[in-house]
C-alpha cells in the first residue's frame, strides 16, 4: 500500500505509541505525513520516538495548546475510561476518533466522546509492524465520506483495510485476523516438533518450518490464485503431500478444529466486549 499522507494539513492526536501505535506512526511518515503534523502522549517513548521529536513531532503536549483534527486511541482496553476522559476535551465538532483497542465498542466510545463525534473502531494485527497486517473498520452514523477516506489512508500505513457498517462482524473479526497470527506461528511451532519427532535435528527441523511458513505465506500473498488452488497445486496424487493431506482433512482433522478455536476465540471476543 503506497498510500501518500504529505497532503494532511491538519494535526493527528495518536493516545498510546506502544507496538501498534508505534507501528502506525512509522508507516505515516514513511508515507510522508509530517513530523509537525503529529503529536504523541506516551508515558514511556522509545528512543525511536525521541527521534521524531527532534524532528518535529509533538511529545506529550500540553493538552490545552492542543486540537485535533484526528485522533487516534492505541491504548490498552482496560485504561481506555481514563484515557477517553483525558481525550474527549481534544475532540472538536469536527474531528475524527478512531480506535484500535480490542473489545471497546462504538456504544462504549460513543458515552465516553462528546456527542456527536465521528468514530471509527476498528481491528488490526500484529503484522502491522511489517505493513503487512490487515485492519477491519466499522464507522458511526456522524462519519463523513472525507472522514472514512482519511481513516483508510491512516490505517492503510498497517496494511490492508477492509470496512463493514456491521459492527457484530468485528467479533470474529478478531477470531480470524486479530488472533490468526498465532495460530500460524503455532503451526510453525508444530511442523518444527514433528520434524524433530520424524529424526531431523531440532534446529533445522524449526529452520525448516518457519522458512516454509513464512514462504508459503508470501506465496498466497503474491498470488491471486485461492489457497484451496495453491494447495492442490503442490499435492500431487498418491503422493506424500496427499498422504499428509489425507490426514489434516479427516473429519476430526484441521478444519474442524479450527473452526472450534474460530469460535472460542468469537466466544471470548463477545464476552470481553460485554
Amino acid at each position: 500500500m503506497n498510500t501518500t499522507l504529505g497532503d494532511f494539513r491538519g494535526t493527528l492526536l495518536l493516545v498510546g505509541a506502544g507496538k501498534m501505535g508505534a507501528a502506525l506512526l512509522e508507516g505515516w511518515l514513511a508515507r510522508g505525513l509530517a513530523p509537525e503534523r503529529v503529536a504523541v502522549v506516551e508515558p514511556q517513548p522509545s528512543p525511536q520516538i525521541a527521534r521524531h521529536a527532534a524532528q518535529g513531532l509533538r511529545l506529550n503536549p500540553v493538552h490545552e495548546a492542543l486540537q485535533a483534527d484526528v485522533v487516534v486511541v492505541a491504548v490498552k482496553p482496560q485504561t481506555a475510561p481514563e484515557v477517553l476522559a483525558e481525550v474527549g476535551p481534544l475532540v472538536g465538532a469536527a474531528s475524527l476518533v478512531i480506535s484500535i483497542m480490542a473489545g471497546r465498542t462504538l456504544g462504549f466510545l460513543q458515552a465516553a466522546l462528546p456527542t456527536g463525534t465521528a468514530i471509527v473502531r476498528s481491528m488490526p494485527n500484529t503484522p502491522a509492524a511489517i505493513g503487512r497486517g490487515i485492519t477491519v473498520a466499522v464507522p458511526n452514523s456522524a462519519v463523513t465520506p472525507a472522514q472514512r477516506q482519511i481513516a483508510t489512508d491512516l490505517l492503510a500505513a498497517a496494511g490492508a483495510v477492509e470496512w463493514t457498517d456491521d459492527e457484530a462482524l468485528l467479533d470474529a473479526v478478531t477470531a480470524v485476523s486479530g488472533s490468526g497470527p498465532a495460530y500460524v506461528f503455532l503451526l510453525a511451532e508444530c511442523l518444527a516438533r514433528a520434524g524433530a519427532r520424524a529424526g531431523l535435528p531440532p534446529g533445522l527441523a524449526e529452520r525448516l518450518a518457519r522458512a516454509t511458513v513464512a514462504g508459503a505465506g508470501e506465496l498466497l500473498h503474491r498470488s491471486a490464485e485461492p489457497a484451496a488452488t495453491l494447495r492442490r497445486n503442490v499435492t500431487s496424487p498418491g503422493g506424500t503431500t496427499a498422504a499428509a493431506i489425507e490426514v489434516l482433512t479427516a473429519p476430526d482433522g484441521l478444519d474442524p478444529l479450527m473452526e472450534r478455536a474460530v469460535a472460542a476465540a468469537t466466544r471470548r471476543s463477545k464476552e470481553l466486549g460485554s
